[in-house]
């Protein structure tokens, strides 16, 4: 049944219904319609054109569809009219223009399509115009000029293009204009420089190119300039300087070239700039120190320039100075807190390089302060004071050496504190406990020594601690289990040794430990599997840890990655790792283990190279010796003895025979110099493998060692890949046959004695090697890049290796010379690192390899018995 209503006005009154069953035509005189915030459905009928006295029709946020109908044009007297935050669709009748009366016309947030029509300038007294986030397209009518009356124009969020109309011009009292999301080829019109009672002007996020109009200087009344994420390129007009109301300015994500003008010392008012991800470049002004309070600005991702010093003398209402992101050179300005107001001083991934500037010491107004990835230097503990405001500072990646500063004990509210890939030394200040409400601190990648202080471990707050790539030494304090927040846990590669706390299991947020690289020793305590959370990774690789993996590490469902590799582990794998239904990589190599592996979906295609050397390991991974379990009962027991006796025997005489040959040939030595050809000849080791099959599969992998398998050649031989029956690659190193025979010996036994004993993640893997008469080849882990030099010379693959993968990989570099020089015993002096001799995988992970001039230094002889290595790669003492 009809409606039947004399009165509408019911606002957010949870009215259900379909407008359809209004009854529009009984109610001729009806001055208002407000049933904004309902759930009224269906479309607006026709007959509401026959409301001749509504002024207000207010249907906001409802859940109306259909077209806005032609009869709506007959209601005359109408004033406002809202149908915003629906689901209309169609077009916008023409017939809209005969609403001369209409000051708000809101029809933003629907699904409208088709153009503006031209009759919209009809609308004389129309004060705001909202059509924005619909599906719009054409061009912007020039009869929108003459709404002269219009203080708002919002058409953003539509499929808009062509120009901005010059006749927007005419629109002098227009405050806010947010127009033409992904607006065509266009620029701005100098016309809009006719506004001249603009306030804000929002063309973000569009499609607008050309260049920015210098007209835009002639707006006094201009305090919001937002024309970020578009295409807009050319310079920065210096017009824009004559703005002296201008608070807001963001031209971020463009394609400006050209340099900052001068003219912007006029900016008496300024508050925030943002010209980030853009094309400027260049230095900064020493006189920038005088912006000194922009209130949000972000400047990031910038490459700017032409500063002129004095012209930014006046800009005094600088709070945040933002310039992330760019190509920015040469120092911070010296000043660049001289007026003790500075808030926000981010100057992330420039290559800026100086000292922090002196005035930040005293800048006690600071809030954030990142400098990250930059080439800034000095001694971080003399240019930083106490900041009792400050939330984050970053100064990761840059080049400050000297002592943690003391003063970051008094700034409480730090949240984020990073000083990781410095040169900083000395050891992890118990005065850090202070902070607090630390969520975040990286202290990675420096010269840090001594031991991690327990007073740490009463940050409560902590959920980030990454203390990897030091010196640090002594025990993980037990007191570790107090940090019941922390997430993320990586002290890998120092110097940390003792057990393992069982306190460690207190951590059970913890979604990623990693202890490797260290000299951890005794068991693994059981207490690691109370970690439910880990799901990234679990790394205890390259310790000295012993015994049998617990059965509580089965709990660990959610772990993917879990390395137990290079330790003294012996037993057998837990049956509960079959569990771990999350894990993908297991790496148990280079331990004691045997028995078979526990087998999930996401081991199934493991490579074996994950399991060897162990002692006996079995299981359904190819390269894996299959497992068979045979029951035994008591009356077979003599049976089976029976069969194994003769076994016995033979493999027995067989010892015996060897052994003989081995005194035959010991005492046949005739001169010292020749015995390791005599004592290496006939050899052969494959590490898990038994050397007869192993080196058949080797030769035939590689057709006898046919050419079309080289992939690099030497000084000392040639390289060669090899795919394995189990599918396993491995390269494969055959040294030349020369006169100087005893010499290549020497580089064959030499690397070989090398390779055998090294267990870093930074230098390639010897899985075997062969001396014969014939043959003498060593077996390495084949590294898929190929080597740094031909990656240099490959165009598309030097450019893939940017400046930070180029750090990271002299990084990994410089880990496998210290390990050579420091942690082996005796050291181990390569004195060939050339760019053939790093080999890089897919990943531009640097592995270092051909240790065949390598020498051991030991204490009771001479260093150096001849000149090695390449030159211009040999140190200078060695020339």
């Amino acid at each position: 049944m009809p409606w039947v209503v004399t009165n509408i006005s019911l606002p957010d009154a949870g009215i259900h219904g379909q407008l359809g069953e209004l009854n529009f035509s009984a109610l001729p005189f009806l001055p208002q319609i407000d049933l904004h915030n309902n759930s009224l459905r269906g479309a607006l009928p026709a007959s509401i054109g026959s409301l001749t006295a509504l002024s207000v029709l207010n249907l906001h946020h409802n859940q109306i569809t259909g077209k806005i109908p032609y009869e709506i044009g007959d209601l005359q007297s109408l004033r406002l009219l809202e149908l915003l935050f629906n689901r209309l669709t169609g077009h916008i009748p023409a017939s809209l223009g005969n609403l001369t009366m209409l000051t708000y016309l809101l029809i933003h947030q629907n699904m409208i399509s088709g153009p503006i029509p031209e009759e919209i300038g009809n609308l004389v007294n129309l004060q705001i115009l909202e059509l924005s986030n619909s599906t719009l397209s054409g061009l912007i009518p020039k009869t929108i000029g003459n709404l002269t009356r219009l203080n708002t124009l919002c058409l953003f969020g539509n499929q808009l293009s062509g120009p901005i109309p010059q006749e927007l011009g005419r629109l002098v009292r227009l405050q806010i204009l947010q127009p033409l999301v992904r607006v065509g080829p266009s620029s701005i019109p100098p016309a809009i420089g006719n506004l001249t009672m603009l306030n804000e002007l929002f063309l973000f996020t569009n499609q607008i190119t050309g260049t920015i109009p210098s007209e835009l200087g002639i707006l006094p009344n201009l305090q919001n300039l937002d024309l970020f994420d578009n295409q807009i390129s050319g310079s920065i007009p210096d017009s824009l300087g004559n703005i002296s109301k201008l608070v807001v300015l963001q031209l971020w994500e463009n394609q400006i070239t050209g340099s900052i003008p001068k003219s912007f010392g006029k900016l008496q008012s300024i508050e925030e700039i943002q010209i980030f991800s853009n094309k400027l470049s260049g230095s900064l002004p020493q006189e920038f120190g005088d912006l000194i309070n922009l209130m949000s600005g972000q400047i990031p991702c910038n490459k700017l320039s032409g500063f002129r010093p004095q012209e930014f003398g006046d800009l005094i209402n600088l709070v945040q100075l933002v310039l992330s992101y760019n190509s920015f050179s040469g120092p911070l300005p010296a000043n660049i807190c001289s007026g003790g107001r500075l808030q926000y001083l981010i100057v992330t991934s420039n290559i800026l390089n100086g000292s922090i500037p002196r005035s930040l010491k005293t800048c006690t107004s600071l809030v954030q302060l990142q400098l990250q990835e930059n080439q800034l230097t000095g001694d971080i503990s003399q240019h930083l004071g106490v900041y009792p405001q400050l939330i984050k500072m970053i100064l990761a990646s840059n080049r400050f050496f000297g002592q943690i500063p003391p003063n970051l004990g008094a700034s409480t509210k730090l949240t984020v504190l990073h000083l990781a890939q410095n040169m900083i030394t000395s050891s992890i200040l118990t005065i850090l406990s202070k902070l607090s409400n630390l969520v975040e601190l990286k202290l990675d990648y420096n010269y840090l020594s001594g031991e991690v202080p327990p007073e740490i471990c009463s940050l409560a707050n902590l959920y980030k601690l990454t203390l990897s790539s030091n010196q640090l030494s002594g025990s993980i304090p037990t007191l570790i289990g107090n940090l019941s927040n922390l997430g993320y846990l990586d002290i890998s590669g120092n110097r940390l040794s003792g057990l393992i706390p069982e306190e460690l299991g207190g951590c059970t947020k913890l979604q990623s430990l990693k202890i490797n690289n260290n000299s951890f020793s005794g068991s693994l305590p059981g207490a690691i599997g109370n970690l439910a959370g880990l799901q990234i990774m679990l790394d205890v690789s390259n310790n000295n840890l012993s015994g049998v993996l617990p059965q509580q590490l089965g709990k660990l469902q959610m772990l993917e990655f879990l390395n137990l590799s290079h330790n003294q582990f012996n037993g057998s794998i837990p049956s509960s790792f079959a569990s771990m239904v999350s894990i993908s990589t297991l790496d148990v190599s280079y331990n004691d283990l045997e028995g078979p592996v526990p087998t999930t979906r996401l081991l199934q295609n493991a490579s074996a190279s994950c399991f060897l050397p162990n002692k006996g390991l079995c299981g359904s991974i190819s390269g894996l010796p299959p497992c068979y379990s045979i029951p035994v009962a008591a009356h077979q027991k003599g049976k089976i003895l029976g069969l194994l006796l003769p076994i016995v025997l033979v493999v027995g005489f067989g010892v015996v025979d060897v052994t003989v040959v081995i005194i035959i040939l010991t005492h046949k030595r005739r001169k010292p110099q020749e015995s390791v050809t005599a004592e290496a000849r006939d050899l052969f080791s494959i590490w898990n493998f038994d050397g007869r099959l192993a080196f058949d599969d080797i030769v035939r992998a590689i057709e006898d060692f046919d050419d079309k398998y080289i992939i690099g050649t030497g000084g000392y031989g040639k390289v060669y890949k090899a795919q394995l029956q189990d599918g396993q690659l491995v390269a494969v190193k055959k040294l030349h046959q020369t006169e100087e025979g005893l010499d290549d010996e020497r580089r064959f036994h030499s690397e070989m004695e090398i390779l055998s004993h090294i267990r870093q993640r930074s230098i390639v893997k010897m899985y075997g090697f062969c001396s014969h008469p014939v043959y003498k080849f060593l077996v390495y882990e084949y590294i898929k890049q190929g080597s740094l030099h031909g990656t240099l010379e490959n165009d598309e693959l030097a450019k893939e290796l940017d400046w930070q993968k180029r750090i990271t990989l002299a990084t990994d570099v410089a880990q496998a010379i210290s390990y050579l020089h420091h942690e082996c015993s005796p050291p181990i002096i390569h004195r060939d690192v050339t760019s053939n001799n790093i080999l890089l995988d897919t990943s531009f992970k640097a592995f270092v390899s051909d240790f065949g001039t390598a020498r051991v230094l030991k204490p009771d002889s001479s260093n150096w018995s001849a000149l090695a290595g390449t030159y211009g790669y040999i140190a200078p003492g060695m020339y």
